[in-house]
């Protein structure tokens, strides 16, 4: 990787000597939209399709319950969740993907009649909807309900535009939200979680199995919410919710029966339809990824077109380097190259200060599958 930055590097210089400012700009502009995320998210390429800074640890897109180990598949799949910690091209088991969030509405506004396991929540994307390019990814459910998401370095923002739908008795129903205390290979082995009664704040933290290879590790989580009024909050545990306790831990016992579990915020719909989620994630404390969160991304009133525009042009200044000379190549030809050049930069990760084996500010790019 050194050796080819190092080539990219040279490259970089020779055309940016031969090609006039102004040309750069416009070309670098263009080269965003070459960048096609969604190549290699069906048979087989395993790669991540969601949004993320260059290197970011973050990375924020769909899950699926089909060709699932990048988060997101072009297969025509289910969507089980929305989550914030992803690798690309690992193949094998589903990594990662821990904490997902998933937006509904309950029936009635009956709390028991959401749907909170996988498998009852699961619901189809609409194909046409999906959206994908550098720092942002978006689709709507087969639900109504339409979700986009963009990332700083350690924190994702998701923002979920629920439809107006009334109940039964001509009443609203009340955008739900749930968290789910699971990863995609439902790997976790422990989990607690904690949700706030007035401001809904979920803090939880959990161990896991990796993919491939031995041992376990440890992931952390922060969600904070705007956009609408919290009307209540609490934990469900398999299919039955409820606004009491507040706070759960659960673990996998001694027969290793695995229980599905988690928390939920309940809102008053805004005028707009929209409820903002950030999440913050680490893999040293909650306390962590909610600090993460804080810094990257301030509220409470979260910008998204802002922290999208950002993430797009970090974008443009790590592919602003390299140029390729028009003429002679196709746009499918040079969708490939751009988009290879921007799957370099997903991994390895920038885990700066995020390595719970040690304590230092120096650079440190890894991931787990690296």
């Amino acid at each position: 990787m050194a050796v080819l930055q190092r080539y990219l590097s040279i490259i970089s210089l020779y055309y940016l000597w031969l090609i006039p400012l102004g040309q750069v700009v416009a070309a670098v502009h263009e080269i965003l939209e070459y960048v096609n995320p969604l190549i290699g998210s069906t048979n087989g390429g395993n790669v991540f399709a969601g949004a993320s800074l260059p290197y970011g640890m973050a990375k924020a897109v769909a899950d699926v319950d089909g060709q699932n180990t990048g988060g997101f598949s072009t297969d025509g799949s289910r969507v089980i969740g929305f989550s914030a910690l992803h690798d690309s091209g690992t193949g094998g088991n589903p990594s990662l993907g821990n904490f997902p969030l998933f937006p509904q509405y309950c029936p009635d506004n009956v709390i028991d009649n959401c749907k909170f396991p996988r498998d009852a929540r699961a619901v189809h994307y609409v194909n046409d909807s999906v959206v994908a390019r550098p720092g942002h990814f978006a689709l709507s459910l087969e639900n109504g309900i339409h979700a986009e998401m963009t990332t700083s370095e350690h924190a994702a923002l998701f923002r979920f535009n629920f439809p107006p739908i009334t109940g039964s008795d001509g009443s609203p129903l009340s955008p739900f939200v749930l968290l789910d205390l699971t990863d995609l290979w439902e790997s976790r082995q422990n989990a607690s979680i904690s949700v706030d009664d007035s401001s809904g704040r979920i803090r939880a933290n959990g161990t896991f199995l990796p993919s491939f290879g031995a041992g376990t590790y440890k992931s952390y989580f922060c969600a904070d919410f705007g956009g609408a009024s919290v009307r209540d909050s609490g934990i469900w545990v398999n299919n039955r919710g409820g606004t009491e306790p507040k706070d759960l831990f659960v673990t996998r016992g001694f027969n290793q029966f695995y229980l599905q579990a988690g928390g939920f915020v309940r809102f008053h719909r805004p005028q707009d339809g929209i409820v903002n989620v950030r999440v913050g994630v680490s893999f040293i404390s909650t306390d962590r990824a909610c600090e993460n969160a804080e810094k990257e991304i301030p509220g409470p009133e979260y910008d998204f077109n802002g922290l999208t525009d950002r993430a797009e042009k970090a974008w443009s200044e790590k592919l602003s380097p390299i140029s390729v000379k028009s003429g002679g190549a196709s746009k499918d030809l040079l969708s490939s190259f751009w988009s290879g050049i921007y799957r370099t930069m997903l991994d390895p990760q920038d885990l700066t200060d995020e390595n719970p084996l040690w304590k230092s500010d120096e650079p440190y790019f890894d991931s787990f599958y690296w």
